[in-house]
This record gives structure tokens, sequence and C-alpha cells, in this order.
């Protein structure tokens, strides 16, 4: 971890001068082919990193089919870093909303959530975390759910998400850049199949951010075949800081 934060770091020192996110869009493959980009997203809350006490982390579910949005009834997560305590206020909250349900089988083998935690608790010296896998959810049904646990300073918005998939290198190039201008522009509307895994997540995370006033930038946009796959079939990843 402390490799991709650094090659994050270097980015940052090279930008102007940093504004504090409020929410981040991190990718979630193998920390081989995108641990560096995602070292890119962490890097820029790290300034502000020892006030963020709480983190709402939602990703797509690769793996379980199902409608709305699933929390988990775990009270903590474990990983080879220790346990990460979970958010059991704002889980309860959130199950006041019609389209999330606790549905722990959509978590047990989901990596879009996993992949982060090891990040964040490098980064953070204590905080609570809320697991939020989105199954099939319009955009205004997920903004419900981030606007439910929104929160304050204290609370960071990640959204885990890949960008295009198995195109050859300059399809990948051509997918990623109209998907980071949709980002950009925070046109939910013009992300499509073809433009992100966590395009569900992520559309409802672009409405959020519209009603917020946030304003989008993009930190790293690359894919597997500039870090370490082929370049005949790739996978796009992007870095994206709200403010």
């Amino acid at each position: 971890m402390e490799r991709y934060l650094a090659d994050g770091r270097r980015l940052r020192a090279d930008a102007h001068a940093p504004v504090r996110p409020k929410a981040l869009v991190v990718p979630h493959a193998g920390y081989v082919y995108s641990g560096s980009v995602a070292g890119s997203a962490y890097a820029a809350i790290e300034p502000w990193a020892h006030e963020i006490r709480r983190v709402v982390l939602i990703g797509p579910s690769h793996r379980v089919a199902f409608e709305g949005l699933a929390t988990s009834s775990a009270d903590a997560w474990e990983t080879p870093l220790g346990n990460v305590p979970l958010d059991l206020e704002g889980c309860a909250a959130l199950l006041s909303l019609a389209q999330v349900q606790m549905r722990d089988v959509a978590h047990v083998a989901e990596h879009s959530l996993e992949v982060q935690l090891p990040f964040l608790q490098v980064l953070l010296s204590d905080f609570v975390l809320l697991p939020i896998v989105a199954g099939e959810a319009p955009p205004t049904a997920v903004a419900e759910v981030l606007e439910t646990v929104w929160g304050g300073e204290d609370t960071l918005v990640l959204v885990s998400s890949d960008l295009s998939h198995d195109a050859d290198y300059e399809s990948a190039r051509t997918l990623d850049r109209a998907a980071t201008r949709a980002i950009e522009s925070l046109r939910a509307e013009d992300l499509g199949v073809e433009s992100a895994c966590g395009r569900i997540p992520l559309r409802g995370l672009l409405v959020a951010a519209r009603q917020h006033r946030l304003q989008p930038r993009t930190l790293d946009l690359r894919s597997s075949g500039d870090t370490a796959g082929p370049r005949d079939r790739v996978v796009g990843y992007g870095a994206y800081a709200f403010a």
C-alpha cells in the first residue's frame, strides 16, 4: 500500500494546491494492475486523513444479481491488517429506505469493496466503514442512499469502480476518455454499459455531486496496458476527486 500511495504522492506534488475532496472514485482491480491509480485517489485525501472518521464505501455487485442496494450484518470486517468496525447506526438508517436490504450474500465474494480496505487502514487512523453493494438501481435511488449517510467533513464517500473492460488498448482509451468526460461534466446519463463496471453507484454519485455542487477532478487515467498487462485486452482505471 505504501508503494502505491507513494506513487500518488508524486502525482500530487506536481499538481496545484490540494482541495479537500468529499468523494472519490477509485478502481478495484488487483493491486499490480490498478494499485498505483488507486494510490492517486487516496493521496488526494492524505492531508485530511486524521479528520476522516467514517467511510461510506459503495461498489457494484459482480457475482450476485439483485434489485436495489445491500448492506452487511457484520459488526466488523477483517483484513490481514486488522478489523474495521462497521457503522451500525448508518446501516440502520439505510435500512429505512425501500431500496436497501440486509443482504450478506452480496458481500461474501465481492472484491470491489474488499480491495479498498488496506488502503483505508494504512491511511486513516481511526474510522468506521459503511459498506454498500449496488445491484440494479436507478441513479436517483443510489443518490438517495448517499444523501441519507452524506454526513459532514468527517465522512468520506468512496465509489469503487473500474472503467472499460476487455477492449484493445486504443479502443479502451477512447471509451475511458468518454467516461471521464461524463464524470467531469456530472452527466450520469452518459455512462453506459461499456463505460464502467461500477456505473450504477457512479451514476448515483454524479447525481449527488450535482445536488451538492461538487466539482469533479480527474487525478489519474490509465489502463492495465499501462501498468502490468498486455495491450490486446485491457481494463481501464480512473481516479477522480469531488470537492
